[in-house]
C-alpha cells in the first residue's frame, strides 16, 4: 500500500498582509506544476511575540517560510541558524525548517535584486540613494556593496554615518546619486497617490529608478521618473526570483 504524502505547509509571515504577492504566486506555482499535498497562507501576527505559539501550532506540517514588513529583523531571535549572507545583512526574509526540527532563516531578497537590478546598470551608475532604512533596504545595501555601487541611506531621522535627510537631496547631489531605490512602503496599495518627497525636478535621463513595490505597477515614484525621461523598474521580478530562490532553499 502506497505510503500517504505528507501535507507541507509553507507561508509568508508579516503583519496587515491580505494583499500578499507570495500567497497568489505559489498557490499559482502549486496548480501548474501539479504538486499536491501542498498549500501557501497567509501567517499574519500583530507582534512577533506571537511567532512561537504559530510555529508550536503548525509544526507538524511548516515546511517553509517567507518574512516581510515588519518583521525580517524581528524574527532573529526567534531561529536556531541564520545563514552566512543573512547574518551580515541582518534581516531574514526566508525560514528553512530542517529535517531536525531548526529553524535556519536566510536572506533571498539579496538574490532577487540584485539579479533584476544588474541588467539595468550602465556606466554612469555609480552612485546609489536607498530611501527608507527597513530591513528590505539592508539587502539592498549589501547588493549595492556587491555591485560595487557607493550608496547613502535616505530617511526622515538620520543618524548614521551614511544616511542623510530628504532635505539634503539637492539638485547637486541627485546629479551624482543616479540610481534611487525606493525601498519604504511609500506609495503601494491602497495609498497610492503618495510617494517618497524627493525633488523629482532634478531627476534626469541619466537616472534609474527602482521601487520594490509592485502594486501598482507604476507607482507614482515612478511616473515621476518617467515623467523625466528616467528609466524604472518595480519590484515583481525582484519578489519572482526571490520566491524562486526560496523554493530553492526549502527543496534543496
Amino acid at each position: 500500500m502506497e505510503e500517504k504524502k505528507k501535507h507541507r505547509r509553507y507561508g509568508l509571515l508579516g503583519k496587515d498582509i491580505g494583499y500578499s504577492f507570495s500567497r497568489g504566486y505559489f498557490t499559482e506555482k502549486f496548480e501548474k506544476l501539479k504538486i499536491k499535498n501542498s498549500e501557501y497562507v497567509n501567517f499574519d501576527i500583530s507582534t512577533i511575540e506571537d511567532f512561537d505559539a504559530l510555529i508550536e501550532n503548525n509544526k507538524s506540517e511548516l515546511h517553509g517560510m517567507n518574512v516581510t514588513i515588519p518583521y525580517k529583523e524581528a524574527v532573529i531571535p526567534y531561529l536556531d541558524k541564520i545563514d552566512k549572507t543573512a547574518r551580515k545583512i541582518g534581516a531574514v526574509n526566508t525560514i528553512k525548517f530542517t529535517k531536525r526540527g531548526l529553524l535556519k532563516g536566510y536572506n533571498t531578497d539579496v538574490f532577487g535584486f540584485e539579479n533584476s537590478l544588474k541588467p539595468l546598470l550602465e556606466k554612469h551608475h555609480s552612485h546609489a540613494l536607498i530611501l527608507g532604512t527597513g530591513g528590505a533596504s539592508k539587502a539592498i545595501s549589501f547588493s549595492l556593496k556587491q555591485l560595487g555601487i557607493k550608496y547613502k541611506f535616505v530617511s526622515r531621522t538620520p543618524f548614521k554615518k551614511k544616511e542623510i535627510a530628504y532635505t539634503d537631496l539637492t539638485e547637486r547631489v541627485l546629479k551624482k546619486y543616479t540610481v534611487i531605490i525606493n525601498s519604504s512602503p511609500v506609495g503601494t496599495f491602497p495609498t497610492v497617490h503618495l510617494k517618497p518627497q524627493i525633488p523629482y525636478q532634478h531627476i534626469t535621463d541619466r537616472h534609474l529608478l527602482f521601487d520594490l513595490i509592485y502594486n501598482p505597477a507604476i507607482t507614482s515614484f515612478l511616473k515621476e521618473g518617467e515623467a523625466k525621461g528616467a528609466q524604472i523598474k518595480n519590484g515583481l521580478q525582484m519578489l519572482e526570483l526571490q520566491a524562486e530562490e526560496s523554493w530553492r532553499i526549502w527543496n534543496q
